[in-house]
């Protein structure tokens, strides 16, 4: 059964859709069958990965409405044989809107994955730079989090409110929901700040903090303009190099926090799916304080 991770910061231009483009393409590379999920309307895992944008064409809007079914939706990537995405287009600016009435509008992508998780190794989704019901959908669906956050100022603005939606979707509608771990990205070496905001993170977030650290690299910025992730753009990249070492540090995370979960009873009581009321309204909270530290088995 393929582990779904939720890459979501909901602040923008911190590297969410380059980590999620480039960790999965480490991974296929490493021959494992890996899954990416556009859930950004602006699309830019879609078009990172080669894509172009096709209206006509099945996207993840078509699944979170129940038109299409997981192995409909998914693109093969032409050069990396072990990896598939499933698009996205500007239609979902529109699903927040229209699920909102309807049942069970938080399972919406937990339902779609199950039509084919067990086909994948590894899913991960893009998510956009919000806390509306999209994002929210990532969250239950998912069994950890991925938090980009990006090594310059005000770095830690933001992420309080996203802590404690990831606390309402714990208690409300996904319990096993963990933090795979929080990346520094865009860091660049040359500066007392970058450095000095890597300590601050890891002085809130502890050992959920990656020691990859990925730095600030013109390679890696010119990637997605080539509709390619980084390993086949410029393999011998600093930014190329980040990346496989968080792929190593991922995985090693991964059968850690496997192993651990396998030792612990499973959560007492199911998930109340009015609890959705909850966790939305957490998504919409004011950020108050600074974050803490999200609760999840220790990865490391």
């Amino acid at each position: 059964m393929g582990r779904v991770v939720a890459v979501v910061n909901q602040k923008g231009g911190v590297g969410k859709t380059t980590t999620t483009v480039n960790l999965a393409a480490a991974l296929a590379i490493a021959e494992q069958p890996t899954l990416v999920i556009d859930s950004d309307p602006q699309s830019n895992s879609t078009r990172a990965l080669g894509f172009d944008i096709d209206p006509d064409r099945g996207s993840i809007y078509d699944g979170l409405n129940g038109l299409a079914t997981l192995d409909e939706l998914a693109l093969a990537c032409e050069d990396l044989p072990h990896l598939k995405l499933i698009p996205s287009t500007r239609d979902l600016v529109g699903a927040e809107v229209e699920l909102v009435d309807q049942a069970s509008r938080e399972y919406r992508l937990k339902t779609l994955l199950e039509t084919g998780r067990s086909k994948f190794d590894h899913i991960f989704i893009d998510c956009p730079p919000s806390l509306g019901l999209i994002t929210l959908n990532a969250l239950v669906a998912a069994d950890s989090v991925l938090i980009p956050v990006q090594a310059e100022y005000l770095a830690l603005e933001g992420l309080s409110q996203l802590m404690d939606t990831i606390s309402q979707v714990q208690a409300s509608l996904n319990p096993a929901l963990a933090i795979s771990g929080v990346l520094m990205t865009m860091f660049d070496e040359r500066t007392n700040l970058a450095k000095q905001v890597v300590e601050e993170v890891r002085q809130v977030f502890g050992e959920q903090v990656y020691s990859t650290v990925v730095p600030r690299n013109v390679r890696l910025s010119e990637a997605p303009s080539y509709g390619k992730p980084i390993f086949l753009y410029d393999i011998r990249s600093k930014g190329a190099e980040a990346y496989l070492s968080l792929a190593k540090e991922f995985l090693d995370h991964e059968a850690k926090s496997v192993g651990q979960r396998a030792e612990e009873p499973d959560p007492t009581g199911p998930a109340a799916e009015t609890g959705g009321g909850d966790a939305e309204r957490g998504a919409g909270r004011e950020e108050s304080g600074p974050p803490a530290p999200g609760s999840r088995p220790d990865p490391s």
